[in-house]
């Protein structure tokens, strides 16, 4: 299936890579394939800095502090019934925005490279456009991390 994944560089602190961003986008490729989606499907990938994530997730989430990843699905539809772009053909997911210089902060920190953080925060964030929430509750927290982890081995991303 042909999914449409835009990537944009807003941020001027870190190097990104066209390698990295084709990761980002193997990885939300993966992410949908596992998951099952069954339509082609839109997602937009924008990488910031700390400042730039810190002021959204203050106007979108009332938390005054930088971040990892923010996901903005598009459909709240908790059926998972989407609407499909009548221009594409394809189902548009939602937005998700990267720190790359968070991703790359947590990389250091556990001790995994720069890659295996970005390819981690997409997934996480694409499950949360599919309706995953791991802040319900302790049994939803342990379904999407298990389903992170076997999404990133199938694409070689594993912790070391």
């Amino acid at each position: 299936m042909k999914n449409t994944i835009y990537t944009k560089n807003d941020q001027k602190k870190l190097p990104l890579t066209p390698a990295a961003r084709a990761l980002v986008k193997r990885a939300i490729n993966a992410a949908l394939e596992y998951e099952k989606f069954d339509k082609p499907a839109e997602v937009s990938v924008t990488f910031v800095d700390n400042d730039a994530i810190k002021e959204l997730n203050r106007d979108y989430r009332g938390k005054d502090a930088a971040t990892d990843v923010l996901s903005f699905p598009i459909s709240d539809i908790p059926a998972k019934e989407y609407e499909i772009e009548p221009d594409t053909g394809c189902v548009v997911l939602g937005d998700i925005v990267i720190s790359v210089e968070r991703a790359a902060a947590q990389a250091e920190e556990f001790g995994h490279s720069f890659e295996r953080e970005l390819s981690f925060l997409a997934v996480h964030s694409v499950l949360h456009l599919l309706g995953y929430d791991h802040e319900r509750s302790a049994e939803d927290d342990a379904e999407q991390r298990r389903r992170q982890e076997e999404i990133l081995a199938g694409i070689g991303q594993t912790r070391n």
